[in-house]
């Protein structure tokens, strides 16, 4: 496939629209012709353009080995994705991209995961998974904790419940923040639950993402279990608008989040002043 031209949307049609929570859909586009309409990377993200409404950058939830299609699980927030939970499958927009830098795989292979994900944050962390998943021999573990606020807030249910758990060497730790009728899992938040099971750092990569404090909390979290910055990976795709790195929305010192990231060490966010 030809580089892409970040600035021009490619016309693409929403083939499938699947509800996670009362919140939250998953949007399944392809390119007019069939096929996904870019080339990515685990991590990566795309602008969604829906004239007139107008357009945001959305992280790519689907992982690159799926050639058929792009899907992105998006969060009802504003005015873009109230208008896109209230379209039909069919509907045409524009996709343009990918943007960011995406997850480090060469640095992730032949380590042992970990991912920590806290509501929508799953939608990164499942493109990096399931890409992780369909090259299971580059990997070693993989252990997976994620929460939400109450079980009806669990995104990608079939995945998190039946398809990773069954993969070779993963598990998979659900978490809840209350007490829920007809829930029996495990209740509280998931920084407190990753440091109860406990992880040794030894050949481990921690991979987070999620909201801002839980971020902060896991953070300090795999600081007391051993981990060392240059083992955690996040991603602060939040901060981000043009996607280019031209209105500065997301600066940070002398770092775009845009083009330097959205995903970061916290080695290098240690560097970066304390805005994220």
């Amino acid at each position: 496939m030809a580089q892409n031209n970040l600035l021009l949307p490619q016309v693409a049609v929403v083939e499938e629209i699947s509800t996670e929570t009362s919140d939250i859909k998953t949007f399944k586009v392809a390119s007019q012709g069939g096929g996904s309409p870019l080339e990515f990377l685990p991590g990566q993200c795309a602008m969604l353009s829906l004239p007139p409404v107008g357009e945001a950058i959305f992280s790519i939830t689907s992982s690159p080995t799926e050639k058929d299609y792009l899907e992105f699980s998006i969060k009802k927030t504003g005015s873009v994705t109230n208008f896109l939970h209230e379209i039909e499958e069919g509907y045409q927009l524009g996709v343009r991209g990918p943007y960011g830098n995406g997850f480090p795989l060469e640095m992730l292979k032949g380590k042992d995961l970990l991912f920590i994900g806290g509501g929508i944050g799953l939608a990164p962390l499942r493109s990096l998974i399931n890409y992780c998943l369909a090259n299971r021999g580059d990997y070693g573990q993989v252990d997976i904790v994620y929460g939400a606020r109450t079980p009806d807030d669990l995104v990608q249910r079939a995945e998190i419940f039946d398809n990773w758990p069954r993969a070779s060497n993963t598990n998979v730790y659900l978490t809840v923040d209350v007490e829920w009728e007809g829930w029996d899992g495990h209740v509280g938040f998931v920084p407190q639950y990753m440091e109860e099971i406990g992880f040794a750092p030894e050949n481990r990569i921690a991979v987070t993402c999620g909201p801002p404090i839980m971020i902060k909390f896991v953070l300090e979290g795999l600081e007391r279990m051993g981990f060392k910055p240059e083992q955690v990976i996040t991603t602060l795709e939040l901060k981000m608008k043009c996607g280019v790195g031209k209105c500065g929305r997301c600066n940070l010192g002398d770092r775009y989040v845009c083009k330097d990231g959205p995903v970061f060490t916290y080695a290098e966010l240690l560097n970066l002043p304390p805005e994220y």
